[in-house]
Order: structure tokens, then sequence, then C-alpha cells
């Protein structure tokens, strides 16, 4: 009884709690009415379009840009926690990298010793050449061309499988049997077709043969010829009539679902025994050589991208393995959620490793290139709103160098900064170096490790 009581109690209380949205307007801090009246997200501050913690869609547009502060989970541009709340003061560049380590800091391990125990590994920075373009997050897709999905002619029961998923079909073959009385039915019309045109014909021959001797009219052989066409006709359709449903020659009432293409089969649904429907989607079959890679480009990109132009494809789940392809396609609108317009890219593949569903990364280049000088992914570091590369100095110093990036293809990032060709720069265990400036012991640009 208590129970009961403590639960209308609680739902009285909810339902009495409730407010028209004029009241819940009015109750809402004055800052948050202000910020959504001015298109900045309430809750995150940041602007409202831009925000990836409503928007989880956005993250991998900002990731692909090199826009992403990995601490907080926001566009390192627009990172709230990094640059300050949207609606104060718009900071100065210098006001939004003050708590970022400083330009020349150095590390300095205790010993030379020490620089292996901590793993740290070093390259040189290189010059290469760097196109430029624009990269963007994309997936692949299966060109809608190159897929068939076989449904049912007529209703019936399924009797024989013969492919399953992931099973390779040549055009014309069949995938399963179906037992159908319709199928039954257009036989029995094709057969009495069939027998009426014989007759048909062996009139008309007898009629002609008549008439070379006289005995019969003009007219009779003509209503007889006209007859043998009509039964042509109805068996003309009666056999047509078969093929659609693909019942072929034989006599029983059961057709055959074939493949209209050559492919792999990618579901199946038919299941022996089972009855299916007029018009049920029982296979679908795809030609794995060719395939569509949708791409995602940014608003604020379009204007660097063009129809035609070379993009390559980068997929991780392949070992960044790359393909080439030609953007064909721009569609004509954006999206409202992510802001982004869907580019499309034809991809050969004649071996199949391309999969439909897959993550990639596009690039798409104009064409024009620059020397740059270039460092692998894994020798920038984030910290606090600003891009560091570390350059060993001596055998156990290391110094900070901010830089701004740009993605190169590949594992590689094109830098600007005090990075030149030949400065040897931390890969492995850049991120230990990365901590070692944020503690507070750099107020003197230099910091010590064990």
């Amino acid at each position: 009884m208590n129970r009961l009581l403590l639960a209308v109690a609680v739902t009285a209380m909810a339902c009495g709690s409730r407010e028209r949205p004029a009241e819940a307007e009015h109750k809402r801090p004055a800052a948050n009415r202000a910020a959504a009246r001015s298109g900045i997200c309430p809750e995150h501050g940041v602007p409202e379009a831009l925000c990836t913690k409503c928007n989880p869609k956005l993250v991998p547009v900002f990731q692909a840009r090199a826009d992403w502060c990995e601490e907080h989970g926001f566009p390192e541009s627009i990172c709230p926690i990094c640059r300050g709340r949207a609606g104060d003061a718009p900071p100065s560049a210098a006001d939004a990298l003050a708590d970022a380590p400083a330009d020349g800091t150095k590390v300095r391990l205790k010993s030379p010793r020490a620089v292996t125990l901590a793993g740290l590994k070093v390259v040189e920075a290189v010059e290469g050449p760097v196109q430029e373009g624009v990269e963007a997050p994309a997936r692949l897709a299966w060109d809608a061309a190159g897929v068939a999905r076989v449904n049912a002619r007529a209703p019936g029961v399924v009797r024989a499988v013969q492919a399953d998923i992931g099973t390779p079909v040549a055009a014309g073959a069949s995938l399963a049997e179906i037992d159908s009385s319709e199928a039954g039915e257009g036989r029995a019309r094709r057969d009495a077709a069939k027998a009426r045109e014989e007759v048909a014909r062996a009139r008309l021959e007898r009629l002609e043969t008549l008439r070379g001797e006289g005995v019969t009219s003009i007219r009779e052989v003509q209503e007889a010829r006209q007859a043998l066409e009509e039964a042509r006709a109805e068996r003309a359709a009666a056999d047509a009539a078969l093929g659609v449903i693909g019942a072929g020659t034989t006599r029983s009432g059961r057709y055959r679902l074939i493949t209209p293409i050559t492919g792999v089969v990618l579901k199946r649904t038919a299941t022996l025994g089972s009855f299916v429907a007029s018009g049920e989607v029982l296979f679908e079959v795809v030609d794995p050589s060719r395939l569509w890679a949708e791409v995602d480009i940014p608003e604020s990109d379009l204007v660097r991208v063009a129809v035609g132009w070379r993009v390559t494809i980068t997929v991780p789940a392949l070992g960044n393995r790359e393909v080439t392809g030609v953007l064909e396609t721009l569609a004509p609108e954006l999206d409202p959620h992510t802001r982004t317009v869907r580019g499309r890219v034809a991809l050969d593949n004649p071996d199949g490793a391309l999969r439909g569903h897959m993550l990639a990364t596009a690039r798409v280049a104009s064409g024009t290139s620059e020397p740059r000088v270039l460092v692998p992914r894994a020798a920038v570091q984030h910290a606090k709103g600003a891009r560091l590369v570390f350059v060993r100095t001596s055998d156990h110093v290391f110094e900070a160098r901010r830089v701004q990036t740009e993605p190169a293809g590949g594992d590689m990032l094109a830098v600007r900064g005090r990075v030149k060709p030949g400065d040897p720069v931390v890969v492995d265990g850049s991120f230990l170096l990365k901590t070692e400036t944020l503690k507070d012991s750099i107020g003197a640009g230099c910091c010590g490790a064990d």
C-alpha cells in the first residue's frame, strides 16, 4: 500500500512540474536565451551548427581536417575550454595559446641512456611536393548500377536454393526454384495455345490444297490464315508471360529465380519450404568490381574543390591502402546537420579487397603542388591549442617547436614553422615529451625529466 501511495505521489509531482514552452523559456537563464538566439549552443558554448557534442556526425569531419582537440572533444579552432567560452570577448591569437607550451621550450632528459629507456625514436624531416587540395572523410558504397535485387515473380513455395551469401554467380545462373500455381496455369495456357496453333496450321494447309483444286473459296483460306496468326500471337503471349516468371520450358509448376548480373550474393532471405509473395525480394547480388567513394566535403572547403579533380582514397582497414579516382559529382545541396556536401568518386576494385561501408579518408587534389617540409603524423602533438613537433638538439635535449599542419597524404603531414628538412624529429615517445612540457616547471622555458 505504501509503495502504491509513493508511486502516485511521484506521478503527481512529475505531472505538476511540467511547464509550458513559454514558461520554460521564461525560466531559462538570460545568458542561455541570448546564446540560443545568437546561434550558440547554450549547453556547450560553441556555434550550434558546429557543436560536436550535439552532432557527433561532425567529429570525423573535423578530425580529417586536423582541427580536433582530443582533450576536450571539440574542434580545436572553437574549443571553448582551450579558447574561452563563446560570448566572451574574442581572444587574440596570443591569448588563445597563452597556456600552451612556448615555442622553443626544451625538455632535457637525465642522460642519453634515459632517451633509450624512454623508447624515443627520431626520424628526419624531409622535403617533398604536396598537392594543394582538401582532405575529408569518406565511406565506400556499392555502385547502384551494379546491384540487382531479385524478387519472386509469382507467389509460391521455395523448393530449392542454389546460392548463399558470398556465393559468386554468373549472369543467368539460377538462385532458387519456386513451386507456383500461377506458373502451372501459365504453362497450361501456353500448351493450349500451342495446340490451337497446330490445328490452325493444319486447316490452312488443307484449305490451300483444296483452293488449288478449285474446291474451296479464297475467303475460307483467308479466314484460316487469320485463325493461325491469332493462335501464334496467343502462344507468343503465353511464352512471354512464362519468360517473365522464369518458368522455362518444363511442364511442372516450378520456376527459377535468375540473377541478371555477374557478381556475388550479398543478401539472401529465401529459405526452403517458405511461402513467398509476388514481388518479395529474396536475393541481392552485387558486382564488386566497381564501387563509389562518398566524400563529405565541408562547406568551408567547397571553393577549393571541383568536379573532375583527382582524388586519393586511403582505407585504414586495408593498411592505409590508397586507390585513386576522379571526383565525378557534387551534390546540389548541403547536409543541414553536418554542413557538408556529398561528392562521389568511382573506384575500380579488380581484386575485391574494397568492401561496401568501409570508412576511408579522401584527399581531393587540385593538381598544383609546392615543396613543403614533411613529418610523420606521430611527430605532431596537440597541447592546449598548439601543435608541437619535438626536435632533437643534442643527445638528450629536445626542443618543442610550434607548427601549423596540413594533410600531405598517407601518414605524412606538411608543417609550417621552425622545422627544416633534415631536422631530427621525435616520432615514438613524442607524447611523453609533451607531458613534460605541460608540467608546472616550464616557467623558465626549460624542464627536466629523470
